[in-house]
């Protein structure tokens, strides 16, 4: 699933290519594609056209074009969802289930999304935030981010780090491959408890989560074959970089021992056995967070 660096890339180019617009037509053409929106396509559709849209704004992994102070067009991308600026006329994607069409005639705004997990639906906004996630918590590249009320409720945690990490309702943005790089980089083991780690330990964890994310937003995000692109259907590179994720058997950049996966929450966790040891470590090669260079071969998404 797309994370904090792969959406933020689509949240500016939907800034760049919708802010200001006004919508002439809406397509729903299928129906799993608003199934959040519980009044059906045709009320989407309706309540859309006519509406110009605000600058695109970002919750974590969530979407959001205001429609003025009151609503906003809520997306979220799923698996497989993808959010294109295309030429009117220009063929129709594969898997095309939705299309925005503008009063100025200008290039029309397209979802797309092979799996159908993602969606768009209209929704009330709560103090600027759409009521469905105002629960969710800020990103640590948020300038809002409480850095000091992170770190306490982490190390209250008795559960392993990597699933504090991926709880939304504590930090947003964060999921399962740039939880596995911000681990790698501060030398934390995944299942190690929140309670066990001293102040340094979560700063440090924190530290390496924003310094991942950040590289990976410079260019573009992670992308998997045809995945996670931006508006323009052009492909992040990050994967270039991974150190963990997806690395199995490769050689760890630090210390060169293979780089070990196991089952994890129905997914992959990907950590260096030595580098990562559970129950802490002593310095290992380069110190912690140092981006280490490596040509990898791409990694299969799990």
């Amino acid at each position: 699933m797309p994370e904090l660096p792969e959406v933020e890339v689509v949240r500016r180019g939907l800034e760049r290519w919708t802010a200001g617009r006004t919508v002439a037509t809406v397509e729903a053409l299928h129906p799993r594609a608003i199934r959040r929106h519980v009044a059906g396509p045709d009320d989407f559709a309706s309540r859309l056209v006519g509406r110009t849209l605000g600058v695109a704004q970002r919750r974590g992994k969530y979407l959001w074009i205001p429609l003025g102070e009151d609503e906003a067009v809520l997306g979220h991308l799923g698996m497989s969802g993808q959010l294109l600026i295309q030429p009117v006329g220009a063929p129709d994607e594969i898997h095309l289930r939705v299309r925005v069409t503008f009063t100025d005639d200008g290039p029309e705004l397209r979802f797309v999304d092979q799996r159908t997990f993602g969606g768009l639906s209209l929704e009330p906004l709560k103090d600027g935030v759409p009521a469905p996630i105002a629960h969710i918590a800020r990103d640590p590249l948020d300038a809002e981010f409480q850095d000091a009320k992170f770190l306490a409720a982490l190390r209250a945690k008795s559960t392993g780090i990597k699933r504090a990490l991926l709880d939304q309702s504590l930090i947003s943005g964060v999921g399962n491959i740039y939880a596995d790089e911000a681990l790698w980089r501060a030398k934390l083991h995944f299942e190690r408890p929140g309670t066990s780690l001293t102040r340094p330990e979560a700063k440090r964890l924190l530290a390496a989560a924003r310094e991942v994310m950040a590289e990976a937003l410079e260019v573009g995000g992670t992308s998997f074959d045809s995945l996670y692109v931006n508006v323009n259907g052009e492909s992040g590179y990050f994967s270039r970089s991974l150190n963990a994720y997806g690395q199995a058997g490769l050689p760890c950049g630090r210390c060169t021992t293979p780089i070990t996966r196991v089952a994890f929450m129905n997914r992959s966790s990907y950590f260096c056995p030595r580098c990562q040891k559970a129950g802490g470590n002593k310095a290992v090669g380069q110190k912690a967070g140092a981006r280490v260079p490596a040509a990898r071969k791409n990694p299969v998404a799990q």
